[in-house]
């Protein structure tokens, strides 16, 4: 299975991005399918996932301001990132979990908030 992150990049506080995460390879049974992100020095964190079993949780901090979306036919996920904080600086990784448990990860794609 393979990740492939688009849509990083640098934007002004209060900006928008749309990240985009293609999945390819032996892709079956999607459990979940969604984003995490690390900060330097800090633990990589979720940002939003959408699971076929307990549905999409957001991380407290993105509530409101960043929403998923998923295409399940083409095995695609979205995160549209509106109203952008310095604090979401991070590089954020597509992640995918299939039913026998095994997890993917993305090579990742930086998101830089400044002005």
């Amino acid at each position: 299975v393979y990740l492939e992150e688009s849509g990083g990049g640098l934007v002004q506080p209060g900006g928008s991005l749309r990240l985009s995460c293609a999945a390819s390879g032996s892709v079956f049974s999607v459990l979940s399918m969604g984003w995490y992100r690390q900060a330097p020095g800090k633990q990589r964190e979720l940002v939003a996932v959408s699971s076929s079993v307990d549905g999409t949780t957001y991380s407290d901090s993105v509530k409101g301001r960043f929403t998923i979306s998923m295409d399940n036919a083409n095995n695609r996920a979205y995160l549209q990132m509106n109203s952008l904080k310095p604090e979401d600086t991070a590089v954020y990784y597509c992640y995918l979990r299939i039913i026998t448990g095994a997890r993917y990860w993305g090579q990742g794609t930086q998101v830089t908030v400044s002005s």
